[in-house]
């Protein structure tokens, strides 16, 4: 017996994004990742459950070197979800995907099935969208950040009453603050913002970053450990700077 959909529902496809870190490397890249594997040993678990896009923008690699390139890092557990600015012929279903800058999209529906003795119908052209309006640029955090939690804001301002645990991470478009602690690590800036700081009431960090420069413990000052301090960018440096 054959079943019929009289009025078949249609497949609704999700859009939504996601955040990932993106990688730059850079040539050659032995070199680039025994400062990743130094990233790595000096921040544990920095890249764990954490998807990548790999960024080869601009480099002049062909498909074999790029192969190897994405074997290495699946054997140091660094999940590639993407490769942006690579050409199409070095990619293939051997490699992960092209992708592009993400952006936030609407749900999308699939047209449901036609019956095929029905004639078919042009749809009609999309109805304008409305502009929705802006979310919060900034969130502020009643609880602490314990171990284990990630934290992610990536439309403005953070602002943490309490602590963040070591092993928990803060990552946020703009600046963070955090009222207690900071012992896990910190990213701010990430969409592109070198004018975001990073404040703390007391300075304990796996790792603090600004639009992706970043200092693990041990690049700290050891004067810094237990003080009040904030981080900021100036040109490609990382600053630091006394609260008390």
């Amino acid at each position: 017996m054959t079943s019929v959909l009289t009025q078949p529902r249609p497949i609704r496809l999700k859009g939504r994004s996601f955040l990932a870190l993106a990688l730059t490397p850079e040539l050659p890249f032995e070199e680039w990742l025994v400062r990743l594997d130094d990233l790595a040993s000096r921040s544990a678990g920095f890249f764990m459950r954490r998807p990548a896009v790999l960024d080869v923008t601009g480099l002049d690699i062909d498909r074999a070197q790029l192969q190897d390139l994405v074997a290495r890092l699946s054997a140091r557990q660094v999940r590639i979800m993407g490769i942006e600015g690579a050409r199409p012929s070095m990619l293939g279903a051997d490699l992960p995907p092209a992708l592009s800058d993400g952006r936030s999209t609407a749900d999308i529906e699939a047209p449901p099935a036609t019956d095929p003795a029905q004639p078919a119908v042009r749809e009609a052209d999309p109805a304008p969208v409305t502009p929705v309006a802006k979310g919060p640029t900034s969130l502020v955090v009643t609880q602490p950040v314990r171990s284990g939690q990630s934290l992610v804001f990536i439309e403005g301002d953070v602002t943490i009453l309490g602590s963040v645990a070591s092993g928990a991470e803060v990552i946020a478009g703009g600046s963070i603050h955090v009222y207690g602690a900071l012992r896990g690590r910190a990213m701010a800036g990430t969409m592109g913002n070198a004018s975001a700081r990073i404040f703390c009431r007391k300075l304990e960090a796996e790792l603090v970053a600004i639009d992706g420069y970043y200092k693990t413990a041990e690049d700290l000052e050891p004067g810094l450990r237990g003080k009040a301090v904030q981080f900021w960018l100036d040109g490609d440096s990382f600053k630091y700077g006394s609260l008390a």
